[in-house]
């Protein structure tokens, strides 16, 4: 069963949040603010974490920060804060997704749910994937093509690993922005194109025509290995 950290200071919004995740079979536990959230982060170990920005004693982003430092768990963001800075900031701080308040019930299961799904394959052991072109280890954060290792960008490397973690799997060109850039960038599909195109120049044996890191045109990317 997945546990839920939800860390929120306002009492209504807990208590519907609580009962109706309860409902839906996650197990749930509560945090008024930053302190008692990291404390419970370390008792309790949470596979997902709802944070709300403004807390009482610490601010959301803090929270975040120390988080990460514990927990490789999904992190999303509840916030009544519509400025695009601050979602840039949350999201740069660590946090996977970004709610804005008011949201409907719907909204957040149906982003509790992809958290989770994107999660899962993070928890299983370090894989290394190899083509006949180049080998990627995932655990190492490394590519290496015919013995000699290959740099990567963080961008470069963070879109390759969404790719290779659905081998053959079309990935669309909204959720491979969301997982790499934040919900913020979700048209902003003339930088994948860039992205894309450096990753072949570096692996693939002809960049034109790509073996590995295949386009589906106006829908998104593959990796075939």
């Amino acid at each position: 069963m997945t546990r839920i950290l939800l860390v929120e200071d306002e009492r209504q919004l807990v208590r519907a949040l609580r009962i109706n995740l309860r409902t839906r079979g996650y197990e749930v536990d509560t945090a008024p603010d930053g302190r008692t959230a990291l404390d419970l982060a370390a008792q309790r170990r949470p596979d997902v974490v709802v944070l709300d920005l403004g807390l009482p004693d610490m601010d959301g982003v803090e929270v975040i920060q120390a988080l990460r430092g514990r927990l490789n768990v999904p992190i999303i963001v509840l916030s009544a804060r519509h400025a695009s800075e601050e979602k840039v900031r949350a999201l740069d701080t660590g946090a996977d997704d970004y709610v804005t308040k008011p949201f409907g019930m719907d909204e957040l299961l149906a982003r509790l749910r992809a958290a989770v799904r994107r999660a899962a394959p993070a928890e299983q052991a370090a894989a290394v994937v190899e083509t006949e072109a180049f080998t990627i280890d995932l655990g190492a954060k490394r590519v290496t093509r015919a013995g000699r290792e290959i740099r990567l960008t963080p961008t470069e490397w963070n879109i390759l690993e969404v790719l290779v973690r659905s081998p053959g799997a079309l990935v669309g060109q909204r959720r491979l922005l969301h997982e790499v850039w934040g919900p913020a960038y979700d048209k902003e599909t003339n930088y994948l194109r860039v992205y894309l195109a450096h990753l072949r120049r570096k692996l693939e044996p002809d960049p034109a025509r790509p073996r590995h890191l295949i386009t589906e045109p106006g829908m998104g990317y593959r990796f075939e290995p």
